[in-house]
């Protein structure tokens, strides 16, 4: 964790939850730069939250933190209550792909998704972004080996890629 909770841990789930490794967080968050402060951020499929907790150590003002995974949610909250971060974060027991499909447009600055590699989800979530951008940032983590047929800024990070997608402004 970098930003005013450097150094923190975080509490992780027994089961099929992958964290994001520190290293791909670090990647994510120099892709999005300074967009980050006092942006409203959500995160989806959530898991231990490290992504959104990571925003908002670096100053974004709120965090909404998608997860249904039974023991990524008990960690995830145990995690948003250790960081004493309950003021500017809720969490949301649902599936991923039905919450992003009842979005605006623009209803985040930020948004990170972080699916099960080799799920469709990836695919739906950026299929519904493109349809209507709920948020002007979208950062990808997906499997290195596994192009997204999009352009955007990356960065390879062992096994992992993140993608920054910049949604269209409509004037």
């Amino acid at each position: 964790m970098a930003g005013r909770w450097a150094g923190r841990d975080l509490v992780s789930p027994a089961g099929r939850v992958r964290p994001t490794a520190e290293a791909v967080r670090v990647a994510a968050l120099e892709l999005v730069g300074p967009a980050v402060e006092r942006a409203r951020v959500l995160d989806l499929f959530a898991g231990t939250g490290a992504l959104g907790l990571e925003a908002l150590s670096r100053g974004a003002s709120s965090c909404d933190f998608v997860e249904n995974g039974p023991s990524a949610i008990h960690a995830l909250k145990a995690n948003v209550a250790a960081f004493r971060s309950r003021r500017w974060a809720r969490v949301f027991d649902r599936d991923a792909i039905p919450f992003v499909e009842r979005l605006p447009a623009a209803a985040y600055d930020l948004a990170f998704a972080d699916p099960p590699y080799g799920s469709r989800k990836l695919d739906r979530v950026l299929a519904r972004w493109r349809e209507v951008p709920f948020s002007t940032l979208l950062v990808l983590e997906h499997a290195a080996d596994a192009p997204l047929g999009v352009r955007g800024r990356t960065r390879r990070v062992g096994d992992a890629m993140v993608t920054l997608l910049t949604a269209p402004r409509s004037d």
